[in-house]
């Protein structure tokens, strides 16, 4: 491993993400031990660390790295917990939610996404990530809920199909709203049917492919 990498993963977690508020060990602990530099196309390679949303392939994009560090921040996985990703893009994130514990199954609607993903996450030891290409808005989702709902990319509101796929308990994080002033947000699901919301930050994310056309949900 070259010390320029080694160096420029130290920077990422330390200059980036930590202080954007990620402060949680072992969310630090991941985003330091995932090869961040194996799951982008190779021609970014050496930008890979870098505070930028680097394009992946079919018109997508990998979120930055203090996104993402906020984004698992605020899930608090623990181990065991079933987790739904909708949108594997190049299989970062899906590696990290694995390496904090989660039992991740992850749907991608690019075949071409969902195939290199899935090479790569082998390629890292994190084969027990299950990935299909499947349009998570237009499919029915796995008939059992999940401890954990992460979808990477934006839609103008969360559908009722994914929220409804969410354990009492459990989580769900998006990114809503409209550009350019989006919200990310982390939601939990309480008795009765209830949501506790934590807004976390401002952001502007692409389109979830169909998000546009989904049914609004109003807390």
């Amino acid at each position: 491993m070259s010390l320029n990498l080694e160096q420029a993963r130290f920077n990422m977690v330390e200059q980036q993400v930590r202080t954007w508020e990620v402060l949680d060990q072992r969310v630090l602990d991941v985003l330091r031990s995932v090869p961040r530099e194996d799951f982008v196309p190779s021609r970014y390679r050496k930008m890979a660390f870098a505070d930028l949303r680097l394009p992946i392939g079919e018109g997508e994009v990998m979120m930055k790295p203090l996104e993402e560090g906020r984004l698992l921040q605020s899930l608090s996985i623990e181990p065991g917990e079933q987790v739904l990703e909708i949108g594997t893009g190049s299989g970062f994130l899906a590696a990290c939610l694995a390496a904090l514990g989660g039992q991740v199954k992850s749907l991608e609607i690019q075949a071409s996404l969902a195939e290199s993903a899935r090479a790569r996450l082998d390629r890292s030891g994190f084969s027990a990530i299950d990935i299909d290409c499947a349009d998570a808005l237009d499919t029915a989702l796995p008939q059992r809920a999940f401890d954990v709902v992460v979808l990477t990319a934006s839609v103008p509101d969360v559908p009722d199909t994914l929220l409804s796929a969410v354990a009492e308990g459990g989580r769900l994080f998006a990114v809503r709203g409209r550009s350019p002033a989006m919200e990310a947000v982390c939601l939990t699901r309480l008795a009765g049917g209830r949501w506790h919301v934590e807004s976390l930050f401002e952001t502007d994310l692409p389109r979830l492919r169909g998000g546009e056309d989904l049914p609004t949900f109003d807390f």
